[in-house]
């Protein structure tokens, strides 16, 4: 399985980034696909996750909730992550999982002015 991400940058504090995470080589619906980032000299934490089937159940960290949001697109086998509202503390690498099986290489992330 294999899990590429995108879509991180520099961005202004209020401002969005969307990222993108493709997986390849297994069902994309047997997974619970998350987001997760980790900031230099933190642990790697979870951001969002959504689970596979119906409804697409979501769990958001609390710092997030509100601003972020967390999508599938299972044609593309595709997840996203909408970010809003960013601010400095949202500065990470972000990592794609699939039930913390299998990562991506990180993107990285800084909000700054």
């Amino acid at each position: 399985v294999r899990l590429v991400e995108s879509g991180g940058g520099l961005v202004q504090p209020g401002g969005s980034l969307r990222l993108s995470c493709v997986v390849s080589g297994s069902p994309f619906k047997d997974y619970i696909m998350g987001w997760y980032r980790q900031a230099p000299g933190k642990q790697r934490e979870l951001v969002a996750r959504i689970w596979p089937g119906p409804g697409s159940n979501t769990h958001y960290v609390d710092s997030v909730r509100g601003r972020f949001s967390i999508s599938v697109d299972n044609v593309k086998n595709t997840v996203y992550l909408q970010m809003n509202n960013l601010v400095p503390e949202d500065t990470a690498v972000y990592y794609c999982s699939a039930s913390e099986l299998y990562w991506g290489q990180g993107t990285q992330v800084t909000v700054s002015s």
